[in-house]
Order: C-alpha cells, then structure tokens, then sequence
C-alpha cells in the first residue's frame, strides 16, 4: 500500500472522514509524529523514511532538498492557501504536482480578524487578564461603528470581511492592485489608506515583493492611535518598526496572528495592546474540516491524472 505523508500537526483530529477517505482510496495516511510545524531537516526525514508518493502538507518548508528526498512524490496537496512555504519552481522541474485550498480558510480567518478588531477597540483581552489577576480594569473603548477601517488587500478574506463589517455601520476603505471598485467600499491608493484609517487590516499574500510591506516608513505614516492586524502571513510585517512604534506609542495596539519565526518568543510579548496568537486564523473546526477534505480531493485528484 502506498503512503501518503500528512505534516499538518492536527489532522483529522476535528473529523477522520479525510483520513478515512485516503484509506478507501488505498493509500496508507501517516501522521505527523511531532505534532507541531516542521523543520526542514524533519521534513527530509520523515519523506526520505516512509517515501509517500503524496504529501498533505502544512507551513513547514518544502524546499528541492525536501522535495527532492522523495523518489515517489507525485503530489502535494497544502492544506490552507498560502503557497510561500513551497518552491513552485522545484516542484515543476520534479514533475510534483502542488495543490492548496484557497476558499476552505475564508470565513474563519475573516471571523478572527473581526474578532481582534473589538478585542483591540474594546480592551476585552486586557480586563479579562486582569481579572485572572486579581485586578478589576475597565478600560474605555470605542465603538467599530465609528471607525475607519482600511483594508489591504481585496481578496477572498478582505471581501468576506467587507460583508462581515457592513453591518456595523462603519466607513471601509481598501486598496488593491487588481480591484478597482467594490459595493460599499471606498478604494484608495495605498497611502490614503494607511494616514485615514484607524484600523489597518493586512490581506496580501506573502511573496518577495511583499516582504516587509509594512515597515517603518509605512507606520509612520499611519494615524496616530490606530490599530494594525496581520492575519495574513508572516514576513509582510517588519516586527522590529513595529515594536518600535509600540515603543514609542505612535499605535494603538496591534493584533497579530503570524510572525516571521513561530513560535514566537519576541519582545511583542511585552506590549499589553498586543494581541497576539498563536497561527489560528484558519483554525476553527468547521473549516478546519472543510480544508483537510479539500486538501484530500485535491490530491486524490493529483494522483489520477
């Protein structure tokens, strides 16, 4: 029976039906032993071990040296939507076909950045850590109603965000290189957007000319007091002018879900207005499900063809 090597570090624990749906198609799932994301030395180890002929994969680094560890890789099949882990290039000159679910994350990556949009407005994260330590805090917050949103990057997760914001009443503007209008949204040049509006949500993939896309230049030139959120990828924020800011108290707080090394362990930690988790904005449990059995029909399908 051939194998098919899954490194996400949670698969099939929400619902086994794509484990299941491997197995009645013959191929042998083996899990990801360390249950976390990859090193690339790990990864090279576990493909050149069970050589899969299929690999439904994380955000771990797929480089030609893990790619190449695996004489009978046909397929990978990533399971959420970016695709900067991977080197596409690689993959075509080994004749791997690759694969992503970019609908499956929309809504709970949309959902999360909503989330952390009131957390920050509202201190919710703040008095409740304060209560846990023994501290009654009430601080005052403001309402989304009355706020500027500006949203970079039009794509699946900014416009399900647009229709997630509408019905609070506030103003979104937005910018995109490709989108030029949009129902109830002003569009901008990148700089209107980031002087005007009092929040900045990040929605852009992550590639070399997106590294950084937020640096110091662009947060000082943002409105003093707003909040910035990255539920995007990591790299698109230059954490150390981010820090900086915080510093300095030129933002209001920032909301952040992806770094440039995770686990993170950076000195974001020290800033109570930064709100930060841990890689979960895809990770809820109806579309958790929707992607892994996503991720398995795409690679069902790369391997018939």
């Amino acid at each position: 029976m051939k194998n098919i090597l899954i490194t996400t570090s949670s698969f099939g624990t929400m619902d086994a039906s794509p484990l299941a749906a491997l197995r009645n198609a013959g191929f042998s799932p083996i899990l990801n032993p360390h249950c976390r994301k990859l090193t690339e030395d790990e990864a090279v180890a576990l493909i050149t071990e069970h050589q899969p002929v299929g690999l439904v994969a994380g955000v771990e680094p797929l480089t030609r040296r893990v790619m190449a560890s695996g004489s009978q890789l046909r397929a990978i099949a990533r399971c959420g939507i970016g695709m900067d882990s991977v080197d596409l290039d690689a993959a075509k000159e080994l004749g791997i076909r690759v694969t992503n679910t970019p609908d499956a994350p929309t809504q709970a990556v949309a959902e999360i950045t909503l989330g952390a949009m009131l957390c920050l407005l509202r201190g919710i994260d703040r008095s409740s850590s304060a209560i846990h330590g023994g501290q009654w805090e009430r601080p005052m917050g403001s309402l989304l109603a009355c706020q500027t949103v500006g949203i970079l990057g039009m794509g699946r997760i900014g416009t399900r965000l647009v229709s997630l914001l509408k019905p609070f009443g506030c103003r979104i503007l937005a910018h995109d290189p490709v989108v030029t209008s949009f129902p109830d949204v002003t569009m901008v040049d990148a700089q209107t957007l980031y002087s005007q509006s009092d929040i900045v949500s990040v929605h852009v993939p992550y590639m070399a000319q997106t590294h950084h896309l937020i640096n110091a230049s662009v947060i000082g030139s943002m409105k003093p007091g707003a909040f910035l959120l990255n539920y995007s990828r990591g790299g698109l924020v230059d954490e150390i002018a981010l820090e900086r800011a915080l510093s300095e108290k030129r933002l209001g707080g920032v909301a952040m879900d992806c770094f440039e090394q995770e686990p993170y362990t950076g000195p974001l930690r020290n800033y109570p207005n930064a709100v930060l988790t841990g890689h979960i904005g895809s990770y809820a449990r109806e579309g958790r499900v929707i992607q892994e059995t996503q991720a398995v029909e795409n690679l069902l399908s790369s391997l018939e063809q």
